[in-house]
């Protein structure tokens, strides 16, 4: 599930990191970090969901403007994207059930269908769900909606486990982390499909994530352990920073070799 087959792009064309170890972890840390930054920007600051909303939102387009604009992978720009669509993601669920009062089983059942009708018309349109061949703007777009989707659903279904099924955080954690664990092997040892492992392991990790976040932030009465949604994500956001960092002087490294290699 590390890296799905697919037909490859040139390294230096494709806008998304290969599918490694470190890219699981900080995908995982970004999408535990949505949630408690999401709760922290609207209840601890007193912003409320609209003004947060509003304010994220622009901000993730101006991020989103950047990422674009580098027709290549660059791991500060693309990771930012990802960490700012995890927020707003988030922040589209609360919104549809906190200030419209929309079920949680609605909204996991309406970004189901959302999600799936993105694919099918990104697989009519480039015949194709691979993320090694994400060098067009098209593409691209496709990419992010898809992402943004995935980030809405994995909050809405959740949160529909851990509150509205009442079976708290930890163990909300560790039975998604148990359906990826099952999705692992069966693309190790019955080789499913790699690009349906991928994007099944991309959704569910977004749970995942929230439901750890949510146990570390949240106080003891409502079943977390009380560190609050500042520390908590200000923990992860180091952890992001410093995985980042390794990602770019890596690359740089690979990037040199390469040049060396021709040079020879």
């Amino acid at each position: 599930m590390l890296a799905p087959t697919t037909l490859p792009a040139a390294p230096s064309q494709n806008r998304v990191p290969e599918v490694t170890l470190d890219f699981w972890l900080i995908k995982l840390m970004a999408v535990t970090m949505g949630e408690t930054a999401a709760d922290y920007l609207a209840v601890n600051l007193g912003l409320g969901l609209t003004v947060t909303s509003l304010i994220m939102t622009g901000v993730l387009i101006v991020a989103l403007v950047l990422q674009f604009a580098q027709k290549r992978y660059v791991p500060w720009a693309y990771w930012l994207a990802v960490v700012l669509i995890s927020v707003v993601g988030t922040l589209v669920t609360d919104n549809l059930v906190d200030t419209f009062g929309v079920r949680l089983q609605t909204t996991t059942i309406a970004f189901s269908v959302v999600l799936a009708a993105t694919f099918a018309v990104w697989y009519a349109t480039e015949r194709t769900l691979s993320i090694h061949t994400i060098f067009t703007t098209r593409r691209e777009i496709f990419y992010w909606l898809a992402i943004l989707f995935t980030f809405s659903l994995g909050t809405a279904a959740g949160d529909l486990v851990a509150e509205s099924f009442d079976i708290g955080y930890l163990a909300t954690g560790l039975l998604f982390g148990g359906v990826i664990a099952l999705i692992a092997l069966a693309y190790y040892l019955i080789h499913l499909d790699g690009i349906l492992a991928f994007w099944l392991a991309y959704i569910l990790t977004r749970p995942l994530g929230a439901s750890f976040g949510d146990l570390l932030s949240q106080p003891a009465e409502y079943g977390g352990l009380g560190f609050g949604t500042t520390f908590t994500s200000l923990i992860f956001l180091g952890c992001i920073i410093a995985l980042v960092l390794y990602m770019t002087l890596r690359k740089k490294a690979d990037e040199l070799d390469d040049m060396l290699l021709e040079s020879d």
